[in-house]
């Protein structure tokens, strides 16, 4: 296969834009790119997959097992439109692994909403609305971008919790889930479905992740121990479990968006 390296991360380039101005000492960047094992990244990254291809082909890059249930209550033939939602245990390998089933499945048709420096996955990006979970600094356009990804025909694939699921009251779980995938699933018609991927993250992922919330670390320290994360979970096999659609008439007035944000979350555990 021909390589493309214009595909690969430039880790001294994201850094300069997120700096905006303020020099980040070298040998910092230099540990990032080891924590964050992008030679092992961009080995598949130059491979030069985009779309749908580049999550399935990602799965087998990673040597993951899915084992799938529950999907074959869908219509796939394009005539209805779909807002998948799933809690987020891993922070990648569910992300890529949902877009490969649905994507597969729907001819290529789908679009997600995601951390906008996903954008940076250049074989990613076309699948892909960025929104910036870590500030208020949004694209102008983002609210029509989104409001264009849901009228489209393509098939909604979100993670309402935002961030990777931390260790909550004992149990690894997502955060309150927002609204948002509610109010526009209504406006435009589609079913939303409740996925359950099963998996987890190591227990130094957690701990970090509670640290940082009792020293009140704004910045998600936690986020870039996730490609060690993926790294460490290569080999692997996880159950991922699709529920029945849930009609758009079904979010009525009886509780708020967000209450019905959080009674889905809480069908997703149940599956």
């Amino acid at each position: 296969m021909n390589k493309h390296p214009e595909m690969a991360i430039d880790l001294d380039k994201i850094v300069a834009a997120k700096a905006k101005g303020k020099k980040i000492p070298q040998f910092l960047v230099n540990g990032m790119k080891r924590l964050l094992h992008v030679d092992y990244i961009n080995e598949y990254l130059t491979q030069g997959y985009s779309g749908v291809e580049f999550c399935t082909n990602a799965i087998k890059f990673l040597d993951v097992t899915l084992d799938v249930r529950g999907f074959d209550k869908f219509d796939t033939s394009g005539q209805t439109k779909y807002t998948f939602v799933s809690n987020h245990p891993l922070g990648g390998i569910d992300g890529v692994a949902l877009g490969g089933i649905v994507g597969e499945a729907f001819d290529g048709k789908i679009r997600y909403l995601v951390n906008d420096l996903l954008m940076n996955l250049k074989g990613l990006a076309p699948l892909c609305v960025g929104v910036n979970v870590m500030g208020k600094d949004q694209d102008r356009s983002l609210a029509s971008k989104i409001d264009e990804a849901f009228l489209s025909d393509d098939q909604m694939i979100m993670f309402p919790g935002k961030l990777c699921s931390r260790r909550i009251d004992g149990r690894i779980q997502d955060l309150p889930w927002g609204k948002a995938f509610i109010r526009k699933s209504v406006m435009t018609g589609r079913q939303v479905v409740p996925v359950h991927f099963i998996a987890q993250n190591s227990k130094r992922f957690y701990r970090v992740a509670n640290w940082c919330k009792r020293l009140g670390i704004k910045f998600n320290l936690a986020m870039l121990l996730l490609p060690d994360e993926m790294y460490k979970a290569r080999h692997g096999t996880f159950k991922v479990v699709f529920g029945d659609p849930i009609a758009p008439e079904t979010f009525d007035s009886s509780r708020t968006p967000y209450e019905w944000a959080q009674w889905v979350r809480s069908k997703v555990y149940e599956l």
